[in-house]
């Protein structure tokens, strides 16, 4: 069983704020790429003992938050530069995609350090459906017939993964505590207004991933029609509204592709190389 493991930061246990965390210069962010790693080899070794057999771990995260020393040594890691985006390591060998370390989309209520890409959009959506950094990646697997079967990350992020894919396997870390959308913020003050979180100790986070993934794909052997796959049709629309950044004034961009969500959201497949 071949599996896709797509990594964040923002949605792992321990991470307290954004700008000490999560960014080259911040003052714990080798700790953080540490979290991080452990949470993913957590997660691996739960694959592992459910019966998944290779792990290609994907570094999602914008400035890079895997300390690959540290990496399970069962995994191929990929970071980049490479093709076209993270979408283009997806080809239908892959069984399955997991995620760890996953924040929610932008504009959740309690969710910690909330956004899609960057804090600068308010809302993004394909065909009409909301959706965030997880929800782009699930889509992208759907239209080449591949299940989402695990996600760790905040509570709020579990709750928008369960929504869109049906049967999915959630483990929450942490909570937000900051009600409301934020729609009303600039970029930086959107930034800033999530980082509050209450948090499991990262030990207890880790031993609840390793379960959760060991059960999401000993659940996916014994009948990935569990997990549901989505429904993807075309043509493909993207609509992203954007908030106001400094002198920059709100505002909407859209555009589609007619046959493909990858190429829609600026991949390349790699049967297309």
């Amino acid at each position: 069983m071949k599996m896709l493991v797509m990594t964040d930061m923002e949605g792992v246990a321990g991470m307290i704020n954004h700008d000490d965390w999560v960014v080259p210069g911040g003052m714990y962010y080798e700790e953080g790429k540490k979290l991080l790693t452990l949470e993913t080899n957590a997660a691996i070794e739960g694959f592992a003992a459910g019966g998944a057999t290779e792990f290609l771990v994907v570094d999602g995260h914008g400035y890079g938050g895997i300390n690959h020393l540290l990496l399970d040594s069962r995994a191929r890691f990929m970071r980049g530069p490479y093709h076209g985006n993270y979408y283009s390591m997806l080809e239908p060998s892959f069984d399955a995609i997991a995620w760890v370390g996953q924040h929610a989309k932008a504009g959740t209520p309690f969710a910690q350090m909330a956004h899609t890409g960057w804090f600068n959009v308010i809302d993004y959506t394909i065909n009409g459906v909301s959706v965030g950094e997880f929800g782009q990646l699930a889509m992208c697997g759907a239209f080449l017939g591949i299940r989402s079967i695990f996600g760790a990350g905040d509570e709020a992020f579990c709750a928008e993964a369960a929504a869109l894919v049906p049967g999915i396997e959630t483990v929450a870390v942490k909570r937000g505590v900051m009600p409301g959308k934020g729609d009303e913020f600039n970029t930086e003050g959107y930034k800033a207004r999530n980082n509050g979180a209450i948090h499991l100790h990262p030990d207890q986070a880790r031993a609840y991933i390793r379960e959760g993934a060991e059960r999401a794909v000993r659940r996916f052997i014994e009948n990935r029609e569990q997990f549901a796959l989505l429904e993807m049709n075309s043509p493909f629309r993207r609509e992203v509204k954007y908030r106001s950044d400094g002198a920059k004034a709100a505002f909407t961009t859209r555009d589609e592709h007619p046959d493909s969500i990858i190429r829609l959201l600026g991949g390349k497949p790699l049967n297309e190389i």
